[in-house]
């Protein structure tokens, strides 16, 4: 059976993993996540991921980070959704908790941060939010 939204998935395995106080989460990969990833480890949130396998089987594995043994990620909520899609011009682009958090935008030019994508003057689908 295919998965109707994998990015959800993984936003929900990050989250379970979390909470669980697990040191990694597994998930099937993808281009898009292991470039969510990339943003995710460039912002400090995880400690960092791999990628192992190839063809249909490719796993995504993900390091996740604590802090004094409380998750570095507060919450993590998907935005655009299969079914409801969000779109937004780069100065329509809103800060997370008024910059204390990160939007990752699909663009033209990759997935990236709020902040680089308003810097960069491109819009995108915003595809969620980590704070």
């Amino acid at each position: 059976m295919s998965m109707s939204d994998p990015i959800a998935d993984m936003l929900t395995r990050i989250r379970n993993g979390q909470q669980a106080r697990k040191a990694t989460v597994s998930m099937p990969a993808s281009g898009t996540k292991a470039s969510i990833a990339e943003v995710l480890k460039q912002e400090g949130y995880i400690k960092g991921y791999a990628v192992s396998g190839e063809g249909a089987t490719r796993s995504l594995d993900i390091e996740l980070k604590y802090f004094q043994g409380a998750p570095v990620i507060e919450e993590i909520q998907r935005v655009s959704k299969p079914g409801r899609r969000v779109y937004s011009k780069s100065s329509d682009i809103r800060q997370v908790r008024d910059g204390l958090g990160v939007a990752l935008v699909s663009t033209s030019r990759g997935i990236m941060t709020d902040k680089t994508a308003r810097e960069s003057g491109v819009g995108g689908e915003i595809l969620c939010t980590v704070f």
